[in-house]
């Protein structure tokens, strides 16, 4: 682990480096399943890691996204919960060999909550516990809730890892407009999200995703940094995502990525990285661009 634990550098002023996209990473590579990845094609998700860490990362994100039961079961996916969660925390803990965080990654259930769905809160809460107990056998130092489009659902992530674990946890949320306040595809505010997330337990919260570029998301940063007192995240995607001969693409430079994350620690972010179609070298123009 390193030296200083991942709370004191939330509570410090440093800027934390996070790393960028895994999944685009694991295509370019040619590995067909990225869910079952760190069991199927282990060598190809540490070198990713090893390849952030090289860039400038010092925390790294387990490639473990939606592994949680209810994505796993609702997709009819062959894989073991515990055993593709643990092994995602080995690789990102082999990786960094003490040189950056671990952050055991979780996100959406891709289920709706009732009254739109049929799972409860409970439903929810118990399913994110599960994984955040998983994470935490294979010594993450902490969690990051990714890639939400509904605060309810975030809000039974953050619960379940408070309930699980006394680890510092992140929450970004997904925005599909930085219009009226920032808006989710669910309706809710950038406001009300760094609000609500504050008053339950967040030790660091922000945006990562969804349908904005990086100079968007600044807006929603600088909505959100206004609202709260905690760290703020930021992981814009390489641009706004195009379809491109029916498959979903982002184009967007490493140094006009840089750029347009540079606005958003102006905004106010402190925890800056990448999402869908950064690499690498997004996240070493990032920074190069930060001085560090």
């Amino acid at each position: 682990m390193p030296v200083e634990s991942l709370k004191s550098a939330l509570q410090g002023s440093a800027v934390i480096l996070l790393d960028g996209a895994m999944g685009t990473e694991l295509s370019r590579l040619g590995v067909k399943s990225i869910v079952s990845a760190n069991i199927t094609d282990s060598n190809a998700v540490l070198e990713i890691h090893k390849k952030y860490l090289e860039a400038g990362s010092n925390a790294i994100i387990t490639n473990t996204l939606t592994l949680n039961r209810i994505n796993i079961e609702s997709h009819h996916l062959d894989i073991d919960v515990g055993s593709v969660n643990t092994a995602g925390a080995a690789l990102a803990r082999s990786a960094a060999k003490g040189n950056g965080f671990v952050l055991g990654n979780l996100s959406s259930t891709g289920q709706m909550l009732e009254p739109y769905g049929t799972y409860s809160e409970a439903d929810l809460i118990g399913a994110f516990r599960e994984q955040a107990s998983y994470l935490q056998e294979g010594h993450v130092d902490g969690f990051i809730i990714e890639t939400v489009f509904d605060l309810r659902e975030a809000l039974c992530a953050l619960k379940a890892c408070k309930a699980a674990s006394s680890l510092p946890v992140l929450v970004c949320i997904a925005f599909n407009s930085e219009q009226n306040g920032g808006r989710t595809i669910m309706g809710d505010s950038a406001r009300d999200c760094a609000t609500r997330l504050a008053e339950n337990g967040a030790d660091a919260l922000g945006a990562n995703c969804g349908g904005i570029d990086p100079l968007q998301l600044a807006e929603i940063v600088s909505t959100m940094s206004g609202s709260t007192k905690l760290p703020i995240i930021a992981e814009p995607n390489a641009g706004k995502p195009k379809l491109v001969n029916g498959k979903t693409e982002f184009d967007m430079e490493p140094a006009v990525f840089a750029a347009g994350t540079m606005e958003c620690k102006k905004a106010g972010a402190r925890i800056l990285g990448g999402c869908c179609g950064t690499t690498p070298e997004h996240i070493r123009a990032l920074r190069s661009a930060l001085s560090l």
